[in-house]
């Protein structure tokens, strides 16, 4: 809506992943560097832990898109609230392996043989499973007896398990210990700071095509409070407030008017965790 007015070839603020706008910071490129490590090395199993909305999932899709597509063979899981048997159908529909046998001892001997395959065509194989918070201690086992396939002291399926801090209580039960001490690399991403907020609108800004950032300083201090420093809630919030601009005419986004000042802080507040608006 508002692209043409501020002369921009693009949205600059959507909440959809976009790897054009994917801003790196120096904990990103660690997590990244960690992400392509633990995948190419074959190091097993991975968790990638983070707030919602600090770009975990963009991050990873960063990491799999730098692997040449003749080495990677990947199945993504998005919805994790699954029973075993689901969750093992689903893991290898999305490794293309169909039909799917109804026994679950020929499920695993497909399984192997699928990795086997892989293996030996020199690819990775690599089970991403997002929102794995939500997992529970049941499938979180059957993950954990995929991680022992391994061939010549090599893990033939890489796992990467993607969640909320609340992952790591998860993995704290008793039952689970197991499972934790597989895990190979833990990998975390926090919010943005005060500083890097800045950055990252000047980055996308310029990335949309734009010259100078719209916003002024008491704006961006605005943002980067209200929005705790998560990518996504500073993109609502800027979207928001550019809409408010475009819709008044003006040219710099500012927390003089009230109108703007209002959906800025109504945006900001609807999307913002409850222990973050208690601050």
């Amino acid at each position: 809506m508002y692209e043409s007015s501020f002369h921009l070839r693009k949205n600059s603020f959507q909440l959809s992943a976009d790897p054009e706008f994917l801003y790196l910071t120096l904990q990103h490129k660690e997590v990244l560097a960690g992400l392509l490590y633990a995948i190419l090395f074959r190091k097993g199993l991975v968790t990638l832990i983070g707030e919602a909305g600090t770009g975990k999932t963009t991050l990873l899709a960063e990491a799999l898109r730098q692997i040449p597509l003749d080495r990677l063979r990947s199945s993504v899981i998005l919805n994790p609230c699954l029973t075993p048997p689901e969750f093992m159908e689903l893991s290898l529909l999305d490794f293309g392996m169909k039909p799917i046998p109804e026994s679950k001892a020929q499920r695993v001997w497909l399984f192997q043989e699928m990795l086997l395959k892989t293996y030996a065509e020199g690819k990775i194989a690599t089970l991403v499973v997002d929102e794995a918070h939500k997992l529970s201690p049941e499938v979180l086992e059957e993950i954990r007896l995929l991680g022992n396939f391994e061939f010549s002291d090599q893990k033939l399926l890489q796992i990467i398990m993607v969640g909320q801090p609340e992952l790591a209580e998860v993995l704290n039960q008793s039952q689970l210990r197991q499972l934790k001490q597989r895990i190979a690399i833990r990998l975390t991403i926090q919010p943005l700071s005060d500083a890097d907020v800045v950055k990252y609108l000047e980055y996308r800004w310029k990335q949309a095509g734009g010259s100078a950032v719209p916003f002024d300083t008491k704006a961006t201090g605005a943002i980067a409070r209200l929005s705790g420093g998560l990518p996504r809630l500073i993109n609502s919030i800027c979207d928001n407030a550019l809409i408010t601009a475009f819709g008044e005419g003006t040219e710099t986004v500012h927390l003089e008017g009230h109108r703007v000042r209002a959906i800025t802080t109504r945006s900001a507040r609807g999307a913002i965790p409850s222990y973050q608006r208690r601050r």
